[in-house]
């Protein structure tokens, strides 16, 4: 608010003087929204609209939703309108939301920790033929993501998946979203400490609660205690990582403020070592301080990152500390770094009960409500009632006994699904893309499996892990700043002056080893009909110029622009 400025002509003049809002920030007063989001949540909480679907927009039909509901409240049970069919990237920043969506759903099943049953699996799997025209997107946070739902048969999709145990509680919108969780914990030999009590009792405490569903933003988590850190802990807003402390054993080590989209910015440690009886403690104490301190007046400064950098992570601990847990935590070691150069658990693996896991790559997460009914039956008839998903779009059939692993292959690769990918297969990753995404600029899904197809045939002979991640807009959902090869969709020019489909192009990011976003090299954009060959010259130039062991990411931060281009 600015005061009226006082006549001139009456008195000298004198400089406006405002009233500064503050940041929207609960625990410095300010209650007041600040943009229409923080209003809508205000006149009720997202977690009430379930009651209006089930009673009126399901039995009256799409046009029967409030806008704010619609485009708002909807997303804490997971429900995101898609885009219509036909408008293409160019228009996705012109048109207004109700010219861009069309009167179908997304509708995302959170998967805490990847963990589910064949039973499970199944109904996901039913549900899709049924409702979903067949899809079932594996995402890179371990749920599955359904297209084509109509509102009309949202409560029944409800009653099915949680007959069995799974729901969409807030698996969208400013809320706690899942709990990603080692897809092996409890199962991998070389495990330092299992989480899943932890977050058994965080989704028992938090999930559904109103204390937690009016937050700034979303809020992401991660929760593993392998060695091999395979929870891509270092963007996510906490997470807490498997270490041994020299004086109490085996614990975690506490990170907070990571995230990527538009303004990337790595989790940093805490230096906190973290039992694990008390990580839902120390976790509610987290999301505690993003909710009452968390930035609340621009949506693009709302994220918990930017409250972790304005801080410090000494301010953080000290707040989280004095004014959430009442008590002092112990320091504690850092994560070792991983040994392996993978982590996806993709392949063929012992348990510590003497029984297998088997992991194995779709590509690019994109798989149909038929393909899981088969993977189902598949892990049945091969001994395991259990199955997992990873945070690399992949899956993982669990228990299965020695003798029954190499038919187990066999199969898996008879349905396209194999545990022996290429690295080109193993490692592309890809988000929705403009084929159902209202944000994407540019096509991902399929352009990711057909890059896999002409790598393979390409360079048959490349055997170096590599992570190629598309993505169809600027907002970093398939994770492009810490790519290897990371491609942010946009449009471009081609060569006759033609506006088309490309892509940014980002190169030499990691996490794990020595996690950083990389390089962009000014002005490197290829089009979508150039990326194959794109690609193709630089991991050639890779393979000419490396050093005896050295990563793609250590060379492309010392190649020159011209062996970039």
């Amino acid at each position: 608010m600015t005061a009226t400025p006082p006549n001139p002509a009456a008195a000298p003049v004198r400089r406006k003087v405002s009233r500064h809002r503050g940041e929207g920030q609960w625990a410095a007063g300010h209650f007041t929204p600040l943009n229409g989001n923080e209003q809508f949540k205000k006149d009720d909480d997202g977690l009430n609209v379930r009651t209006r679907i089930e009673t009126i927009y399901s039995k009256r039909g799409f046009g029967s939703i409030d806008p704010n509901d619609l485009r708002g409240r909807m997303r804490w049970w997971g429900l995101y309108t898609q885009r219509k069919p036909g408008i293409d990237g160019g228009k996705t920043a012109v048109l207004e939301p109700e010219e861009l969506e069309d009167e179908y759903f997304m509708l995302r099943v959170r998967i805490d920790g990847g963990r589910l049953t064949t039973r499970q699996l199944r109904v996901i799997g039913e549900i899709s033929q049924e409702f979903a025209r067949g899809t079932a997107d594996i995402t890179d946070r371990q749920n599955v993501q359904y297209h084509w739902i109509r509102i009309e048969d949202v409560p029944e999709i409800w009653n099915r998946l949680e007959a069995v145990g799974l729901s969409t509680t807030e698996a969208c919108g400013d809320t706690p979203r899942v709990i990603i969780g080692s897809p092996v914990a409890g199962i991998a030999a070389d495990e330092i400490i299992d989480g899943t009590p932890a977050i058994d009792e965080i989704h028992r405490r938090v999930i559904g609660n109103p204390a937690f569903s009016n937050l700034p933003r979303k809020f992401k988590s991660a929760i593993s205690g392998s060695p091999l850190l395979d929870v891509a802990h270092e963007i996510n807003d906490v997470a807490f990582v498997g270490v041994v402390h020299p004086e109490h054993g085996p614990g975690f080590d506490l990170w907070v403020g990571g995230g990527l989209s538009t303004n990337p910015k790595i989790g940093v440690r805490l230096g906190a070592w973290v039992p694990l009886e008390d990580v839902p403690d120390v976790y509610e104490g987290v999301i505690s301080i993003f909710r009452d301190y968390g930035y609340r007046r621009l949506r693009n400064r709302a994220r918990l990152k930017f409250l972790v950098a304005d801080w410090g992570a000494e301010k953080f601990r000290q707040v989280l500390q004095d004014e959430y847990l009442k008590r002092e935590l112990a320091d504690g070691p850092a994560p070792a770094q991983p040994v392996e150069r993978w982590r996806d658990h993709v392949g063929v693996h012992r348990q510590k009960d003497g029984r297998f896991y088997v992991g194995f790559a779709p590509r690019v997460g994109r798989v149909d409500g038929a393909t899981l009914t088969k993977i189902a039956e598949l892990a049945e008839a091969h001994g395991s009632g259990r199955v997992r998903t990873t945070v690399e779009q992949k899956m993982i059939i669990l228990d299965v006994a020695e003798e029954q692993v190499g038919s187990l292959v066999d199969a898996l690769e008879a349905l396209d699904l194999t545990a022996k990918p290429s690295p080109f297969r193993r490692g592309t990753m890809a988000c929705t893309g403009i084929e159902y995404c209202k944000l994407a600029i540019v096509e991902t899904k399929a352009r990711g499996a057909s890059l896999i197809d002409e790598l393979e045939r390409r360079i048959p002979d490349f055997d170096e892990p590599l992570t190629i991640n598309l993505n169809g807009c600027p907002n970093a959902c398939a994770r492009i700043q810490v790519a290897d090869i990371g491609l942010k969709g946009q449009l471009v020019l081609n060569d006759r002056g033609e506006q088309v489909e490309g892509y940014q192009v980002h190169l030499g990011g990691a996490l794990g080893l020595e996690a950083g976003f990389g390089r962009k090299v000014r002005g490197l954009k290829v089009t979508a009909e150039e990326l194959p060959d794109y690609v193709e010259r630089v991991l050639k130039r890779f393979q000419a110029e490396r050093e005896d062991g050295e990563r793609f990411a250590a060379w492309a931060a010392r190649a020159s622009e011209e062996a970039l281009s």
